[in-house]
């Protein structure tokens, strides 16, 4: 008992030790970001991803309208990341933010990060210029607010005339019509060198130049990457129209590489100088292009890799779980409320009526199935009294008690009102051919109200089947028309901000098969047990009125 006691107190307490141990209580909300460092081959530091958050992996009503209550904290949940946001729209539940990963160690086979929100007494605590780490020169992400604007601590402007495409790879993008941007006076070159940026060519081949400083240009020569350094020259790779790509160029050591969507397209040596002076991009080029990032070090192959896999639309390198108030801390991803919380107004009210359609369908199908179950024993019960009774077949309605539930039971009394119509007392009971044909009659009618009674509720299922498919079809249409309207009023195409809002909607039409498929199959079992009752009830009539016309026919 002691030692029972003892347990008892110590979790007593370690379990508030526990619960004390997240980030800070003021920020209610929490989301884990998964981190797939398996991404690279070796260790990376400073890796800058972007963190793409929709209406199906965030909350966005219990957050501050302008994001900035959002927090990224470290696996230790001590630790604060530095982050900027790039973009954050809470009315059409969208957003592109920048965070800076210390680390990706392919170690790390459980790598993940923590996203806070939900402080309504939160302060901002972006900080661009510290995102970026001692390298970078410039970055431009050419947010619609900022499109000519460097992010990184070098503050830099350029001048051109550009202008932005709302629905871009990375909230939004610069369009190039061949009129180059210039930044004045940078520098660059020295211990090494790195370009990269999403392009997306309105046509290939095409001569657009890229990049331009001095002796050093990087282009689009044709449908490949280019370099020239003074005379020297390296292309490789294959550069697609319309579709976004992610190119990179690194000189270090007297060698330049090309890279094409995270991987090398293209070696060759080349002479690096220190340059500082004016830099142009874009001339000749058309087509858009995003996120341009300079820096003065050459990158290496898995940062340029995972540059290319944290920012493009699959987001490999990273994915946001959706706050299960919680459950998400120990488990994964919560499908179902990723579902149930990217449903729009109209996918909700089908799947209400739906429900209502489902709940109707399961009570005609439990009560009817408990009313046949009971005539068909009451049936039974009474076919047999019936044929043991020989001569005495109209006196087993003395036993009415007992077979209450049979509805042939119920013909065997509308017989014998008509035969006791008849008989006149203390005679013996002679009935006409007429007589017979009208007590016939007289059976057939009961019998028809018999089968309506039997028949009755089982439209309800044929709606149910029949209905249940079109309703959810409806709502998935309508979910559909407005997921892709709102992200093309909010100008983000990416797949995690489409996907969700698809699947919800999809969410309807399966809710649909969900009430035609138990109707269905209730209504053919219960179809087939009506109709062997009906039958055993024509057979009754037919069997009733013969022997009655043998024993007291004329």
């Amino acid at each position: 008992m002691k030692k029972l006691l003892s347990a008892f107190l110590m979790l007593a307490v370690l379990v508030p030790l526990a619960a004390s141990a997240e980030w800070n209580k003021d920020w209610p909300n929490k989301n884990k970001i998964v981190v797939n460092a398996q991404a690279a081959s070796s260790a990376v530091a400073d890796v800058l991803v972007a963190v793409r958050l929709h209406s199906g992996n965030f909350d966005f009503a219990a957050a501050k309208a302008d994001g900035s209550d959002l927090r990224f904290i470290a696996s230790d949940d001590k630790t604060e990341l530095k982050y900027h946001i790039e973009k954050f729209d809470q009315v059409n539940e969208l957003a592109v933010i920048w965070v800076s990963l210390p680390k990706v160690d392919p170690k790390d086979k459980a790598a993940f990060i923590w996203l806070y929100s939900g402080n309504e007494k939160a302060t901002a605590a972006t900080d661009a210029k510290s995102t970026f780490d001692a390298a970078t020169v410039a970055d431009f992400h050419f947010a619609e607010k900022t499109l000519l604007q460097d992010a990184s601590a070098s503050n830099l402007t350029a001048i051109g005339d550009i202008t932005a495409q709302k629905a871009a790879l990375l909230g939004e993008a610069a369009i190039f019509s061949g009129k180059p941007l210039n930044i004045p006076s940078v520098k660059l070159g020295g211990q090494g060198f790195t370009w990269s940026a999403w392009v997306k060519p309105a046509a290939i081949p095409q001569q657009g130049i890229l990049f331009s400083q001095g002796d050093t240009v990087i282009k689009i020569d044709g449908n490949k990457l280019s370099l020239a350094v003074g005379k020297a020259t390296v292309s490789g790779g294959e550069i697609k129209p319309a579709a976004w790509q992610h190119l990179a160029v690194t000189m270090m050591a007297g060698s330049a590489t090309l890279y094409v969507n995270g991987i090398a397209a293209g070696t060759g040596s080349v002479t690096l100088t220190e340059k500082q002076s004016a830099v142009d991009v874009g001339a000749d080029y058309q087509g858009e292009l995003d996120e341009l990032q300079l820096a003065n070090t050459g990158r290496s192959a898995d940062w340029i890799k995972l540059a290319a896999t944290g920012q493009s639309a699959e987001g490999q390198l990273i994915t946001v779980q959706a706050s299960d108030e919680g459950g998400e801390e120990e488990g994964g991803t919560s499908y179902i409320g990723i579902l149930v919380n990217s449903l729009t107004v109209d996918a909700k009210v089908v799947i209400g009526i739906l429900a209502v359609m489902f709940a109707i369908s399961f009570y005609v199908m439990a009560s009817k199935g408990i009313f046949i179950s009971k005539a068909s024993r009451g049936n039974h019960d009474f076919l047999k009294s019936f044929r043991d009774a020989n001569h005495e077949i109209l006196d087993l309605d003395k036993n009415a008690t007992g077979f209450a539930n049979s509805s042939i039971f119920r013909l065997y009394q509308a017989g014998l009102r008509e035969i006791r119509k008849r008989q006149i007392a203390g005679q013996p009971l002679k009935l006409s051919g007429a007589s017979i044909d009208a007590i016939k009659a007289s059976i057939d009618a009961d019998m028809v109200r018999e089968t309506h009674r039997i028949n009755s509720q089982m439209v309800l299922l044929t709606i149910a089947i029949s209905g249940g498919p079109f309703l959810g079809l409806l709502g998935t249409v309508v979910g559909v028309m407005i997921t892709f309207a709102a992200i093309a009023a909010a100008g983000d195409v990416n797949v995690n901000a489409i996907a969700p809002g698809i699947a919800a909607a999809l969410l309807a039409t399966v809710a649909g098969l969900g009430v035609a498929i138990p109707a269905l199959f209730g209504y053919n079992y219960l179809a087939s047990r009506i109709k062997n009752i009906t039958a055993d009830m024509q057979i009754f009539v037919d069997e009733f009125v013969t022997r009655v016309a043998e024993l007291h026919g004329n």
